[in-house]
C-alpha cells in the first residue's frame, strides 16, 4: 500500500502537511490545524515534494523552517474524482477515512472520520 506522512511545519505559521505517495512524487496538502476527528479544516494543496519527506525531520532548505513527524502510514484510496479524494488512513495517530474536498482553485478542505460508512466501504 503507498505510504502517508503528516508533518508538523513551522513555517511561514505553523501548520500540518498531509503528504500521500504516488508514483515518483508525494501529492501535499497544507492543513491550517492538526487534524482532527469530526472537525472540517482548511487545507491548500501545494505542488508535489519529494518522496525523501516520507522519512525526513529537520531543517527544510532555503530558511523555511523545520519540520517533524506528526505522523505516518498507510493509505488506499476509497474514491478519487475532479475536486475529492477519499482515502483511508492507518498511522500511528490517525486512522479512519479521510474526504479531500477541492472548494476552489488550490483551496481545499480536509475531513477525517473515524471509520468509513457501509456505503464508503463498497464505493470501490
Amino acid at each position: 500500500m503507498p505510504r502517508f506522512v503528516i508533518l508538523e511545519h513551522d513555517h511561514p505559521v505553523l501548520h500540518w502537511d498531509l503528504m500521500l505517495e504516488t508514483g515518483e512524487a508525494l501529492k501535499t496538502w497544507r492543513l491550517a490545524g492538526p487534524p482532527t476527528t469530526g472537525l472540517r479544516i482548511a487545507a491548500l494543496y501545494l505542488a508535489e515534494h519529494r518522496r525523501d519527506y516520507l522519512d525526513y525531520e529537520g531543517p527544510v532548505s532555503g530558511g523555511r523552517g523545520s519540520v517533524k513527524r506528526w505522523d505516518r502510514g498507510v493509505y488506499g484510496a476509497l474514491d478519487q474524482s475532479h475536486g475529492r479524494l477519499m482515502c483511508t488512513l492507518e498511522g500511528n495517530r490517525l486512522r479512519g477515512v479521510v474526504e479531500l474536498r477541492q472548494v476552489e482553485a488550490d483551496q481545499w478542505t480536509f475531513e477525517l472520520r473515524a471509520e468509513a460508512t457501509e456505503s464508503e466501504q463498497t464505493a470501490n
